[in-house]
């Protein structure tokens, strides 16, 4: 069987022409061989040009996801031993590695395999969305079965809700007061805010862009909360 194209491009199955479009653009930057002289990328070049070839042609898209759907489908009494070969695992990634691309290695150590420890290299390519999950096919003798790997974002600085990053911004009263700009620094780096005169205490702030990248395309927004201290004065009457 050929390789999953899906699995190449970095995908899922359900994905619009434009999600082809862009992650193919992007992996075939990283891999073309004048950035990068090496045989693993010109096979990894190749592979990405076979998948396009297909996935980017409407007709012959329908045609091969056909055809997976007839590779996968179980008999009925192999249903229940395909699915004890299946793996899943949720990795943690930073937040940046979203956006940048990350390479990793998936170990399985399955007391039923009598070769011992599985290993898989993942490619996470670069504006891949949280929640994406990748399909790695198992070694024999699991042969049919997936090591299903879900990529989440570790907690941290900036909270994570979807696509949508979260953070506070502690202004002083005078700022809340006259209003101007402040700066957060976000998952791109420093990021100007617009502070609007009379703010109040837990107003949020919609920066467009500066969030991760959403399953189908774009990046989601940054949402500063704004938190200050009022002043208060107590005198004798």
């Amino acid at each position: 069987m050929e390789p999953d194209f899906y699995l190449v491009l970095g995908v899922p199955r359900k994905c619009t022409s434009e999600e082809i479009r862009v992650a193919y653009r992007v992996l075939a930057k990283q891999f073309h061989p004048d950035l990068n002289a090496s045989a693993e990328a010109e096979e990894r070049s190749r592979a990405l040009n076979a998948a396009y070839e297909v996935l980017s042609d409407p007709e012959r898209r329908k045609a091969y996801d056909r055809e997976l759907k007839n590779q996968e489908r179980p008999a009925a009494g192999d249903r229940t031993g395909r699915l004890e070969k299946n793996v899943t695992q949720d990795v943690m990634l930073r937040i940046e590695d979203f956006l940048k691309g990350a390479s990793l290695e998936v170990r399985v150590k399955d007391p039923g395999n009598p070769q011992g420890m599985e290993t898989y290299p993942l490619d996470i390519p670069p504006e891949t969305a949280p929640g994406t999950r990748f399909r790695l096919p198992r070694q024999e003798p699991f042969e049919g079965g997936f090591v299903i790997v879900r990529v989440k974002a570790s907690p941290g600085r900036l909270k994570v809700r979807g696509s949508d990053l979260r953070t506070d911004l502690k202004i002083s009263p005078q700022r809340a007061e006259q209003g101007g700009s402040e700066r957060v620094f976000g998952v791109s780096g420093g990021v100007h805010v617009s502070i609007p005169r009379g703010v109040a205490r837990g107003a949020v702030i919609r920066i467009k862009g500066e969030g991760l990248p959403k399953p189908r395309g774009g990046r989601g927004d940054l949402l500063v909360r704004i938190t200050y201290r009022p002043e208060v004065r107590v005198m004798r009457r």
